[in-house]
């Protein structure tokens, strides 16, 4: 059962929804996304929502797979935008902006698809904590014009969860998600075989039993963040397994962050500058 105030915030969401009439929906699979597509969808009907999910060489295989099942299981228009944003430089060369260059591609391609649908509403799946980190791809959403109704009706991170569950949604606890060049430090630059070593990294760690990683490249370096309440399991026999792993997939050197799973890691070396 929903709180007061989640039940203020759901039914100003579904206001706005509303008021859009049709809309394309940025679909990642993610917490946030997913919860939007569904209360879109229970809103509007299939019939007015499209979802778009990016495809490159930054989103995991496996992201793609399940926004395709999920828009199957729930009758939802789903087209797939197929992107290869390493080809261009300011995006390859990865500065502390980078996201800035990206979201600009991703979110352009995903204008052009929805208009061509005939659909002007475009939305992502923003929320209120979201606004607490460096995010230079923000601003490009924004320039963009696209609609974060999440965020205007005031969903923290803990809300979206809340209402997903409530809602039924396999989402509710699925660890948080973002894109793999997010684990190449700024200044280096991305390549192709540099983000299949990270996926192919942390799908095993994955397999091996940690839900929430991240497998932080430096260079031929691997630092695996991993929350606190999960080391002492990766240190008691588990490390055993993952180090030959990570070195057969070229790294020279795999080692555990003792500071824990965090997000926002990577922008802490923009700390003084």
């Amino acid at each position: 059962m929903m709180d007061g105030m989640l039940q203020r915030k759901t039914e100003k969401l579904k206001a706005l929804l509303t008021s859009y009439g049709q809309v394309a929906v940025a679909f990642s699979g993610g917490v946030d996304s997913t919860l939007l597509l569904k209360v879109a969808r229970d809103v509007l009907g299939k019939e007015r929502v499209l979802a778009i999910t990016a495809e490159s060489d930054f989103v995991p295989v496996s992201d793609v797979r399940e926004a395709q099942d999920f828009c199957q299981q729930e009758g939802v228009q789903h087209q797939l935008a197929v992107l290869e944003p390493l080809r261009h430089y300011d995006v390859r060369r990865n500065p502390a902006d980078r996201c800035y260059f990206c979201k600009r591609l991703v979110f352009g391609r995903l204008r052009e698809i929805a208009g061509a649908a005939g659909i002007v509403h475009l939305l992502d799946g923003s929320n209120v904590d979201d606004q607490g980190d460096y995010r230079p791809g923000a601003k490009a959403v924004k320039e963009l014009g696209v609609l974060s109704p999440l965020l205007e009706a005031g969903f923290t991170k803990a809300d979206v969860r809340a209402l997903s569950a409530a809602l039924g949604l396999k989402t509710a606890q699925k660890p948080s998600a973002a894109c793999l060049a997010s684990r190449i430090p700024y200044g280096e630059e991305i390549t192709p075989a540099k983000l299949k070593r990270v996926e192919e990294a942390e799908n095993f760690l994955h397999e091996v039993g940690f839900l929430q990683v991240r497998v932080r490249s430096h260079a031929d370096l691997a630092r695996i963040e991993l929350p606190k309440t999960d080391i002492a399991a990766f240190m008691d026999g588990h490390y055993e397994q993952v180090v030959p792993k990570l070195r057969a997939l070229g790294f020279a050197y795999v080692t555990l962050d003792l500071e824990g799973y965090r997000t926002g890691s990577l922008n802490e070396a923009l700390k003084g500058k």
